[in-house]
């Protein structure tokens, strides 16, 4: 009896520890280190939200999620470069935007070594979602159902990025 009460525990411990990563910052990988020391690592609640726009302060700070058609960015088709709206730290370039009809700036590929990774439960369901590497402000998150030719599917938040026209 008392082994079964152990394991329920433990199991009631590991379900409590699920449910509180699903709502914590979680491990991102290591392809940030290189930006370890960046002062805007160091920037308090209070300056990011003196930095930023409320919208764009919800999603990059709060991992929110913009509402589906509402960015300029999906209307965006110049050549140039998306941005980290936080920080400037260059994440896409044009070419690699395409329209997957869900409502946000989708790209098929990114300069890897500008974002970080972790497991994001917050609907429920493993995702990955992805960020800034230099000031971990949320993006959004990666499917595997985009085009050739790496049929991965990065929906970021507009209010996440600024475009630099080339």
């Amino acid at each position: 009896m008392t082994q079964i009460v152990l394991h329920r525990r433990t199991l009631l411990s590991s379900v409590g520890a699920l449910a509180l990563s699903a709502c914590s910052p979680g491990v991102a990988d290591a392809s940030e280190r290189q930006y370890a020391d960046s002062p805007f690592r160091r920037l308090t609640e209070a300056q990011w939200r003196e930095r930023l726009p409320a919208a764009s302060f919800n999603v990059l700070r709060r991992e929110a999620t913009e509402r589906p058609y509402t960015s300029p960015l999906n209307d965006e088709h110049r050549r140039g470069t998306f941005v980290c709206r936080g920080c400037d730290l260059p994440l896409f370039r044009s070419r690699w935007k395409y329209d997957s009809g869900t409502g946000w700036p989708s790209f098929y590929d990114v300069i890897a070594a500008n974002i970080g990774t972790k497991r994001d439960f917050a609907i429920g369901i493993p995702r990955t979602e992805y960020h800034c590497a230099r000031c971990l402000g949320h993006q959004g998150h990666i499917f595997d159902d985009g085009p050739r030719p790496t049929g991965k599917r990065y929906c970021n938040n507009g209010v996440a990025l600024r475009f630099q026209p080339a």
